[in-house]
This record gives structure tokens, sequence and C-alpha cells, in this order.
């Protein structure tokens, strides 16, 4: 297994035994790391490739022709795009579910007490406009008639969650998935109106893999891959990350 960092990169099929590149919301990186290790083992002749990025850039991505055969999304808007734009052919599954939060270095230096007024003249970090972090903050935000002024917008929430644990910004909204892979190096804060609409995580084969009868190892991996995250030892790792289960 290797991991392709947000980029586009033209890589097809080793001779022999199927590649299956899998483009992945950043929130997936851990749990997909491991699911992808498991699948490996269950799967020896099948190299899985992960790429992890914001979902409305992967999209952007597999329009472009990058090589995915696998698409895991962070939110339904992203999908559906991928839908409109024929890069899905078949229905994608919902697979897990996740909700923001607030974090801060520890100690919360700058004495954030959830998202209101606290957060003004803060350096806060959030997701950019499109990236579907950016669209759930704004959305519970605006909710809470509270108005950000972030310092920084960021093309996916592991780059919010780095300028926490740098030190770079005195508080960023992430996932709580992002909180507790950070551990002791971020201070949570939640923010209770986000788990009455969470971001629902979305599976599909591409059209990349479904439409290559020339192909057909690869089609059938890449099946097997989305079975192995809808099934019971995917979520039970993506339960173990912190995700919740649709």
């Amino acid at each position: 297994m290797s991991l392709l960092a947000g980029c586009s990169v033209g890589i097809d099929d080793d001779e022999g035994s199927p590649l299956l590149t899998v483009f992945a919301a950043a929130s997936l990186t851990s749990a997909f790391t491991r699911i992808a290790e498991d699948y490996e083992r269950q799967n020896p002749e099948v190299e899985v490739r992960l790429s992890f990025d914001g979902s409305a850039g992967l999209v952007d991505q597999i329009a472009g022709g990058a090589p995915a055969d696998v698409f895991a999304s962070a939110d339904a808007a992203s999908m559906d795009r991928a839908l409109a734009e024929g890069l899905i052919p078949g229905e994608p599954v919902e697979f897990a579910t996740n909700v923001l939060t607030l974090i801060t270095p520890p100690g919360n230096p700058a004495g954030v007490t959830g998202l209101d007024r606290s957060l003004d003249g803060t350096r806060l970090v959030v997701c950019a406009d499109g990236v579907p972090c950016g669209d759930a903050a704004r959305a519970l935000a605006a909710a809470a008639g509270v108005e950000l002024r972030p310092v920084s917008e960021e093309s996916k929430v592991t780059d919010v969650r780095g300028k926490v644990t740098s030190g770079e910004a005195d508080a960023g909204i992430v996932y709580v998935t992002d909180a507790r892979a950070a551990g002791d190096r971020v201070e949570q804060i939640a923010i209770p109106a986000a788990r009455t609409d969470p971001n629902r995580y979305q599976i599909a084969v591409t059209g990349r893999a479904d439409a290559a009868p020339a192909d057909a190892a690869r089609a059938e991996a890449a099946r097997r891959f989305v079975d192995a995250v809808t099934g019971p030892s995917g979520q039970a790792v993506l339960a173990a990350h912190g995700f919740g289960l649709p």
C-alpha cells in the first residue's frame, strides 16, 4: 500500500496484478489506511494506493482524468457533483458520519469557550468554502448568529488541525475524528448543535473502474474495497477512529 498526498498522478496497473487507487476525504486518512492494510492482507494480489484531499478537490481531480477507482466523500454534495458529472455510474453508499468540533492548543491560551464571541480576535482557522468541513462550519456559525473571521482557510481538514497543533492558530474547526487523532496536542470544545446535522460520508466505485471490461480484475477489486469499508470489519475500524455509523 502507498499514499498519494492529494495529487493527480498517472499511475495504472502493475503487470499481472490489479492496482487499486482510492481517493478519499482527508478526514479518513487514519481509518482508511488501516482498512487498506486489512484489505491487502485479505487480497494479496491487489495493491492499494490511497490519495487523501478535500472532497471537492478530489472531484476536480477525477473530472480531470486522475486514475481513481474508488471515491469516498465527506459529504453528499461532493458525491452529488460526481454523479452529475458522470464520474460515478452507480449508487453511492453511506458508510459513516462525523461532526464538527472546536480545537485549541493545550491550555487554550486564547480562552475560547465555544462557537461564540470568544472567537473574536483569535487566530481562527477553518476549511475553505466548498470543502465539506468549511461549508458545515459556516452553516453552524450562521445558525448560532456568529460571524467567523478566520485568519486562514484550508483546502482540507487535516491542514486546519496542523495549524493548531503547530501553534500557528488559537483555534480551529475540525471533525471530532481529527481532534481524536491529535490526542493531547489539542484541547477539544464541543459544538452541541453539530450533532443534530452530521456530515454523511459516501463511497462509490468510479466510472473508470466500472467501465473497464478489459480490466475486470480491477473493477472487481474496487467493488470489494467498497464492501470492505461498508462491511463489519470496516465499520469497526471507522468506529474505533471516532466515526459514527450510518
